[in-house]
């Protein structure tokens, strides 16, 4: 354990995309730090039941106005807002469609999660962390739709930094590297495509969810009271290589 148990206690966190991969480790990281999370997202798929009973599960739909607005208004005090819902559909998203999807969900979902539940931190004088990604950096020719997204988070999260100061809401993102979920599984299982990542990637290993959820709970501590707008990559050196 690299942090108090009771680091949290007391604290309501939210956390979109909190039922499966990178969000569902950063739920079960606040609640073991003693927070009652708020998982919210899709249905759990082939997960093991949660060990903590502080976690309770929401299915909610970023992309609708109303569920998100009924969403908040359910919700009392608000701590933490952790935005990790996303989705990647590469080749597809150079169909419009498909692309104004991605950004829907990545980008216009977490800017409707974080002015709907600003009141709530700002009563709390809460914090919010942004999930953005290397390529909030540079390009995915692959990915036009993600690509944008996550550069728009990078912005965003620079934008709400400024504007809720006032409300004494801090605001910052991590920028995930390579991770190992199931969503890099058939990236990891070939060679030739794993190889040139290992040999980029100066810790050369695959990061873990663990490892970006321990960066999100740093950013939600009041070790980082006095940091807003940062995008924190984590990524095991490989954007200085």
């Amino acid at each position: 354990m690299s942090f108090k148990t009771d680091l949290f206690a007391g604290k309501i966190a939210v956390v979109t995309g909190g039922t499966q991969g990178i969000g569902r480790a950063i739920a079960a990281e606040l609640a073991g730090l003693g927070a009652q999370v708020y998982a919210a997202g899709l249905p759990a798929t082939g997960e093991e039941a949660w060990r903590h009973a502080t976690v309770k599960e929401v299915i909610l739909d970023v992309t609708s106005d109303e569920d998100v607005r009924a969403f908040a208004q359910s919700l009392g005090n608000v701590d933490i807002l952790v935005n990790c819902a996303g989705i990647i559909a590469r080749v597809e998203e150079f169909k419009l469609p498909v692309f104004e999807r991605v950004i829907d969900v990545n980008l216009v979902g977490s800017m409707r999660l974080c002015e709907a539940l600003r009141p709530a931190l700002a009563q709390s004088g809460g914090c919010i962390v942004n999930m953005a990604s290397m390529l909030s950096f540079f390009g995915g020719g692959l990915v036009p739709g993600y690509s944008a997204s996550k550069g728009g988070i990078a912005q965003l999260t620079k934008s709400l930094a400024i504007a809720y100061a006032a409300d004494s809401i801090r605001v910052n993102a991590v920028a995930p590297g390579w991770i190992a979920t199931p969503l890099t599984e058939a990236l990891q299982n070939d060679e030739s495509r794993a190889r040139p990542i290992l040999d980029r990637t100066p810790l050369k290993r695959w990061g873990t969810p663990q490892d970006v959820a321990r960066a999100v709970v740093f950013l939600c501590s009041d070790a980082s009271s006095f940091m807003t707008g940062v995008i924190m990559p984590v990524d095991g050196g490989y954007m200085v290589t």
